[in-house]
């Protein structure tokens, strides 16, 4: 389980949000809402222990994060705004080099195979700089194919992709949620889940 609790967030002179309290549990689905300078990138920097709260916890199965750094970052996936991808090397490259900074050596065709179902099939061994935008996105997205970690936490992920890589990625998500995973994520387009229980923290409010 996750929760916040009394959390309190400050940028320079201004505050982001305070007194936030929320609770996500196995196959439930958060989602943020907000205008843009509200936090929701810095709400979700902080559950990912990258950002350090004014006030208040966030708390993985009972304890606070930082006190079980190493276990908490083993159950997480982190996809920011950003697609955190080299551009002067491949797209497999990216992806084996982030699942062995996971701790993770997976035999080789199974990193192509999650490229090609992401939708990158004969780009495999482009550098990622002469990919389009999109496709960058799905060199990231790829990494989701591959995880096991219980919690999903997305930034825009829906950014850049076209009608059926939205379609793709929400299924995936929804089938995150059937095994039982957690997915907290931003999002400015309305897209439809069918699986797990939807929340919503709207930061505006």
């Amino acid at each position: 389980m996750l929760e916040v609790r009394n959390l309190e967030c400050v940028r320079g002179d201004h505050r982001l949000f305070t007194d936030l309290n929320f609770q996500l549990e196995g196959g439930e689905l958060l989602r943020l809402r907000g205008a843009n300078g509200s936090g929701k990138t810095s709400l979700l920097r902080t559950l990912c222990g990258l950002l350090e709260p004014a006030e208040g916890e966030v708390l993985w199965r009972g304890e606070n994060i930082r006190a079980q750094r190493d276990e908490f970052n083993a159950e997480l996936l982190y996809l920011g705004h950003s697609n955190g991808v080299k551009a002067e090397l491949t797209a497999f490259e990216n992806l084996r080099i982030h699942n062995a900074l996971c701790g993770r050596r997976l035999p080789d065709d199974r990193l192509y195979d999650a490229l090609v179902e992401i939708g990158l099939g004969g780009r495999e061994d482009l550098p990622t700089q002469v990919l389009s935008q999109g496709q960058k996105r799905r060199v990231a997205l790829a990494r989701l194919l591959l995880s096991d970690a219980a919690l999903w936490v997305l930034d825009e992920p829906f950014t850049a992709l076209d009608v059926d890589a939205v379609a793709q990625l929400a299924r995936l998500m929804e089938a995150h949620l059937q095994r039982g995973g957690m997915v907290v994520y931003t999002t400015h387009q309305e897209v439809e889940m069918r699986a797990g229980a939807c929340r919503e923290v709207n930061l505006d409010r």
